[in-house]
């Protein structure tokens, strides 16, 4: 079987990732009450929470501002990586890695763009309706984004004799993310391990260099 091209692979894990993304922040929105929580194993929890901000529920500025950096960095990104699809010199992971990043990017893109159109915005213990009669929560640009997925792997309290946290709870890892998220973490991660080299590789690189 004949191996797919980067650009084709490319289109294949920003697809999948976007479809499973969206797919679980829809069931989880119409399905889970705001701050609802279900325990699936002592260390993974689906918890529900919605945030206007950036990953891992950082907020950073005016929404619209945010939306719209958002918007143009994954353009930039999508006209970078079509450039480079084509180029032997630059490896198969690499391009992996930015097709990630832009997916999840792109993720939560959605969630500001449709979310406060398409759903309503019910008080606890209410589960939210897609495409409510009455309209949505917000308009174009200004959804929250769906987050879900949460890891308290372990925790422990800080002895007293330790300066600043001394006798405080401490808890790995608090940030609660979606599959979006998840996908710029891991894509920026990887890229940074094993391929920042080709950050200062120009997108005109010649035809005979082969790739890694």
């Amino acid at each position: 079987m004949k191996r797919p091209s980067n650009a084709a692979l490319s289109c294949i894990i920003i697809l999948t990732i976007l479809v499973v993304d969206q797919i679980l922040k829809i069931w989880v929105k119409t399905h889970f009450y705001l701050g609802e929580s279900v325990e699936i194993t002592p260390w993974f929890f689906l918890h529900f929470i919605e945030n206007n901000g950036m990953a891992f529920g950082m907020e950073l500025g005016s929404k619209y501002i945010l939306t719209l950096f958002r918007i143009t960095i994954v353009g930039l990104l999508i006209w970078y990586l079509s450039k480079i699809c084509s180029k032997p010199a630059f490896s198969r992971g690499y391009i992996v890695c930015l097709a990630a990043i832009i997916a999840g990017a792109a993720g939560n893109i959605i969630d500001c763009l449709f979310y406060g159109l398409i759903f309503n915005n019910p008080m606890p213990p209410e589960v939210a309706t897609l495409f409510p009669p009455d309209g949505g929560y917000a308009p174009v640009l200004l959804g929250r984004v769906v987050d879900m997925l949460y890891f308290p792997l372990f925790s422990f309290v800080w002895p007293d004799w330790m300066p600043f946290v001394g006798g405080q709870h401490f808890l790995f890892f608090q940030p609660v993310f979606n599959i979006a998220d998840a996908a710029i973490s891991v894509g920026i991660i990887v890229l940074i391990l094993f391929y920042s080299k080709y950050l200062s590789v120009p997108v005109k690189e010649s035809q005979s260099e082969k790739a890694e």
